[in-house]
């Protein structure tokens, strides 16, 4: 189910959500100006955006395992500050102790072997770098999907198993805590972000959900007519819709950061 293939199908179904917490993540992670920046599971460019537009980087390096969403960043992303790769979050092609932030936002959920990756993300970065990641609040607080899941339920009770929330423990802070403490890292601090998530009408948002980009949208592409459209009027008969159609929503974010340890 997690598709990870067409650059605008995901920007429509979430990356226009992530792109303004990608913006208030790198507001806070306080890096100096005239860093080197690593940006893992970069997908389609939300946060490496992010990083040249509110902190003022030498470069910023993205990766992601998904070619598409690559090239997809590299057309999106035309600072000449920005470059892209492909490669995974376990084995980055990048030397030791080479950046002085390492970063991935939305990414760490979808890789094998977690505690892997963070200990790979902690040898690219130099003594006293910051290394920070955020994931959605799948379980309680990233509502857009949340809704989805609990009408799909409903109708398919067997369908909580594919349910972001039961999949990814990582989607909530005491496991994001521990797997950055156990890396290593120190000052350890997990923290909320926040952002509305309004929808001019239903369409806008059952649309995306069509797309097949992500556990859920790809759900729903395998799902037979019948089935799909019982589940479209489950949503709209439940969804929190206003008196002129818009749905205003939430969508939540862990934050977690460390540091290397100086030497």
């Amino acid at each position: 189910m997690d598709e990870w293939s067409a650059g605008a199908a995901y920007e429509r179904y979430v990356g226009r959500w992530s792109r303004r917490v990608a913006a208030a993540f790198v507001d806070s992670t306080v890096v100096p100006p005239g860093a080197r920046w690593l940006d893992v599971g970069c997908g389609t460019g939300a946060l490496t955006a992010a990083v040249l537009a509110v902190d003022e980087p030498a470069a910023v390096v993205g990766v992601d395992a998904a070619a598409p969403f690559v090239a997809y960043a590299r057309r999106r992303v035309a600072d000449p500050r920005a470059t892209f790769a492909v490669a995974d979050a376990r084995a980055l092609p990048v030397a030791d102790r080479r950046f002085d932030a390492v970063v991935s936002g939305l990414a760490l959920n979808f890789v094998p072997e977690p505690a892997r990756a963070v200990a790979e993300w902690r040898r690219a970065a130099k003594p006293g770098a910051v290394v920070a990641a955020y994931v959605w609040d799948y379980a309680d607080g990233m509502e857009l999907m949340r809704w989805f899941w609990d009408a799909a339920a409903v109708l398919d009770p067997a369908v909580a198993e594919l349910d972001e929330g039961r999949r990814f423990p990582l989607c909530r802070p005491d496991p994001l805590s521990h797997l950055w403490t156990d890396a290593g890292l120190t000052g350890v601090v997990v923290r909320a972000i926040q952002v509305p998530t309004a929808f001019a009408g239903f369409d806008d948002y059952w649309s995306p959900f069509l797309g097949g980009q992500g556990p859920a949208p790809g759900y729903a592409a395998r799902l037979p007519e019948d089935h799909l459209r019982a589940l479209r009027d489950l949503l709209h008969a439940r969804l929190p819709i206003a008196a002129d159609g818009s749905i205003t929503l939430t969508a939540r974010a862990w934050a977690v950061r460390g540091s290397v340890a100086r030497r």
